[in-house]
């Protein structure tokens, strides 16, 4: 109660959680650090320290004066000399030091944090050797619920949950493998093994590690740098003085903002603003969102704009005229380019988002057929607009009996009437074709029927603005002729969005591929 800094008086609870415990501990009693203090007053101390693992206080009585230490059992039973037995001191023994030892880890393996706790008469210096010894106290520091299924999340997602801690190894193991962090012995490292390994030699053997106990904050920086020498991207949190040269040795520190001090936040890359370690998990999950709607986003604007720029590029190639006027293109990358391209940006994150591998900061968006995919895509949306335009002339050709010729159609094109009618039905059919594509672009390896567009509304209002605007331009009379365009019929207008619908076929249809391949590779 009195080798402590933390304080519960007028309610207020103020220091560090493991010191409030402490007090909590005599509350039931009767007894308050204040009210012993009256009495006893402090007078000298040794804080504590990360490297010591101990803390000595002072304090006067009526005799003269007392010192009180606490600290990890292994570090403070190695200064004491006597134990204090029956209301008195004695000389301690071996087999008194196996006991204690034997208590100790037996306390731990419960996964209690085990504090031993010493005295020493006329103590003025607060030297910390020639102790007596008092006991142990053991108090449990339990993980949050969501703690567990956030490590759990993390495996699914191929990211390595590593413990390191100040406490002893028995409660260390003992809390990882409650949390799913190890499962053997042989997973743990102690500081003290630490000390005696070189960097190259934890570099070597860093890969079949999850706990590290008993560390100092130099073991945690060796910690975070034999990691990424394994070509880990490594997350490090932290909350003391201590922890801020590992969180800034890490590619990422995370510091903790109701616990943490103000060295650790301004080292860190990120806060933490209610202490919960779940909240990584989170941020991880919405970090991923993000790149993958980012992704989503560019992918679905090159290919349309490949598309755009295939088709005019066949046709003037081919000595045929221009699909689309200048005011047709403009018009499709204001509209139905960017209000898709937005709701994909908002679009809610996939269901198995956190089952992906991480990916490597190295890859391009094009990565795993990104690249592939655009140019399918822009093929086919091409291929669509091309179709569309060469179809008026065609169908002209058929009702008059005549041979279907490239100079044939040509000719016909070359007919300004023919050529505007031709055009319209391309710069529909590209509009059209464009948003239809982008609720496939939503999830590249999932089927449309299997997606619940509720979830992006942005989406849906996307296709509603983007279909009404593409019909005002082809039937309001002003914007026809602004535009050059012509009025179509019911039933054009129904054939023009069976062929915009190609690009979700075509979605469906690799979807459906992946999927019978993956079954077969399974097997």
């Amino acid at each position: 109660m009195l080798c402590n800094d933390a304080s519960t008086a007028d309610g207020a609870r103020v220091g560090d959680p493991t010191e409030l415990a402490l007090l909590d501990m005599g509350a039931p009693l009767g007894v308050s650090r204040e009210g012993l203090e009256a009495g006893m007053p402090r007078v000298g101390e040794q804080a504590f320290d990360s490297d010591r693992k101990m803390m000595t206080t002072v304090h006067k009585t009526g005799a003269g004066t007392v010192s009180y230490t606490k600290g990890a059992t292994d570090i403070l039973l190695a200064r004491c000399e006597r134990i204090f037995e029956n209301g008195a001191e004695r000389p301690m023994t071996g087999a008194d030091r196996e006991e204690i030892l034997a208590a100790a880890g037996e306390m731990a393996k419960l996964a209690l944090r085990v504090l031993a706790l010493a005295r020493r008469e006329g103590n003025e210096a607060a030297e910390e050797e020639h102790l007596c010894f008092v006991g142990l106290t053991g108090m449990i520091d339990p993980p949050r619920p969501e703690a567990k299924a956030a490590v759990r999340e993390f495996k699914n997602a191929g990211i390595r949950t590593v413990m390191i801690t100040g406490d002893h190894r028995d409660t260390a193991l003992a809390i990882a493998k409650e949390l799913g962090i190890a499962e053997r012995e042989e997973q743990c490292l102690t500081g003290a093994e630490l000390a005696e390994m070189s960097q190259e030699q934890l570099d070597a053997r860093v890969e079949d590690l999850r706990v590290f106990a008993r560390v100092s904050p130099e073991h945690k920086v060796m910690i975070v740098k034999a990691l990424k020498s394994r070509g880990h991207i490594v997350s490090m949190t932290g909350d003391g003085v201590n922890d801020a040269p590992s969180l800034k040795a890490a590619d990422i520190g995370v510091a903790m903002g109701i616990t943490g001090t103000d060295v650790a936040k301004g080292a860190a890359d990120m806060v933490l603003t209610d202490d919960n370690f779940a909240t990584i998990e989170k941020a991880v999950r919405e970090g991923r969102g993000i790149y993958a709607n980012i992704k989503k986003s560019v992918l679905f604007l090159l290919s349309s704009n490949f598309g755009e720029v295939i088709a005019m590029f066949v046709s003037i190639a081919a000595g045929l005229a221009a699909p689309l006027r200048a005011i047709h293109i403009l018009w499709v990358n204001l509209i139905t380019d960017s209000l898709p391209g937005l709701a994909l940006g908002v679009d809610t994150k996939a269901p198995g988002i956190m089952k992906q591998r991480p990916r490597d900061p190295q890859e391009s968006l094009f990565a795993h057929g990104g690249f592939a995919l655009t140019l399918f895509y822009g093929v086919v949306i091409a291929g669509m607009t091309l179709a569309a335009f060469l179809y008026s002339p065609i169908r002209m050709l058929t009702l008059a009996d005549a041979p279907i010729s490239f100079g044939g159609i040509r000719a016909l094109l070359e007919n300004p009437s023919v050529l505007i009618h031709a055009q319209t039905y391309a710069f529909v059919t590209l509009a059209t074709s464009q948003l239809f594509h982008a609720v496939g672009m939503r999830d590249v390896d999932r089927s449309v029927f299997r997606m619940n567009h509720l979830e992006n509304r942005t989406m849906l209002l996307s296709l509603a603005v983007g279909v009404g605007l593409q019909i005002a331009v082809t039937e309001v009379p002003f914007l026809t002729a602004a535009f050059g365009t012509v009025a179509l019929s019911f039933t054009e207008w129904v054939d023009l969005l069976l062929l915009a619908l190609l690009p979700l076929v075509f979605h469906e249809v690799r979807v459906l591929f992946k999927w019978i391949f993956g079954r077969f590779a399974a097997r």
